[in-house]
């Protein structure tokens, strides 16, 4: 039986072109059957990604392999979404939260997929609705990491108002507000003052991106409810709505916008190690603190006082 991989790379950088190389070269002496994906996939907002699944043999495909970083990993979701398939992000850029391997380790990451050596991970998505002013039909889409809503133009702020269920909580100005999957947490929600949710909390986070109110706080609510933001048709600017960064549509002032948990993304696991391990290795955090670090370098043990050094 052909065991089937497509390999998905951000084609224009030298390391990966090198990684790609060497990702064929190993997935080939492992036994298996490698495709490289050749289509810029789309931008557009919503899921229109059928004809291309068809045309890449996703579903026929045991895994996607992805070289690259976080960015190049949420473009491969849009071919995976809505199938089995998992992801295996092999890590070329800087953070790569998303990633499962690293570029050096590559050939030892081949080996354990060839023996099916792997766990497979589900990561919950969000889907959004898109209720514009002029009565049309309602444009959906969805993102695995955010969904963002931000001003459209520079120099004025954007005039919200968020409800929860239908039910209004607030209004307020901001530069724009992120509705976040608990994998999301750690990207755009983290640098807006939002908090890390593990993966595995089924929930939705709200962060106000500069808000101008009294309460304007990250808030996290359950999977079954269902975040409203409305641009207001008094707002000075109108809004710009952006799923992972890629797919994007204007939202006029009078817009009303619904996100709620939608779907899930599967991903490859070579590695058992908790969450926390993850949170410390990429963002590099410091778990021994200055007293113990002084510990460690005085062969003495003598711990010293600040001023005393």
């Amino acid at each position: 039986m052909t065991r089937r991989v497509l390999i998905v790379t951000h084609g224009g950088r030298p390391a990966a072109v090198a990684a790609t190389t060497e990702a064929v070269r190993e997935l080939k002496a492992a036994g298996f059957e490698p495709t490289l994906h050749d289509d810029a996939l789309t931008e557009d907002f919503g899921d229109h990604m059928d004809v291309a699944r068809l045309r890449e043999g996703v579903t026929e495909s045991e895994f996607v392999m992805v070289l690259g970083g976080d960015g190049t990993i949420l473009r491969a979701a849009e071919l995976t979404r809505g199938t089995d398939v998992p992801l295996l992000g092999v890590n070329l850029g800087h953070v790569g939260f998303l990633a499962e391997s690293e570029r050096e380790d590559l050939h030892a990451a081949v080996e354990r997929l060839a023996e099916r050596d792997y766990t497979v991970e589900k990561r919950a998505c969000v889907g959004v609705d898109v209720h514009l002013p002029d009565g049309g039909d309602v444009l959906s889409g969805w993102a695995l990491n955010e969904v963002t809503v931000e001003k459209g133009l520079g120099g004025r702020m954007l005039e919200v108002g968020v409800s929860v269920d239908g039910r209004p909580l607030s209004s307020f100005g901001c530069d724009g507000v992120v509705m976040s999957t608990a994998t999301g947490s750690t990207a755009h929600a983290f640098s807006g003052g939002g908090p890390v949710i593990w993966p595995d909390v089924d929930a939705v986070l709200f962060v106000p991106l500069s808000a101008h109110a009294l309460f304007a706080r990250p808030l996290v609510v359950g999977p079954r409810n269902e975040i409203g933001v409305r641009v207001l048709p008094t707002s000075a600017v109108p809004g710009v709505l952006t799923c992972d960064g890629r797919r994007r549509i204007d939202v006029p002032q009078g817009s009303n916008v619904l996100v709620r948990r939608a779907g899930e993304i599967r991903l490859a696991r070579l590695s058992q190690a908790p969450f926390t391990d993850r949170l410390v290795s990429k963002f590099d955090l410091p778990v021994a603190g200055w007293r113990e670090r002084a510990v460690r370098s005085d062969p003495s043990g003598q711990v010293f006082e600040r001023g005393e050094e």
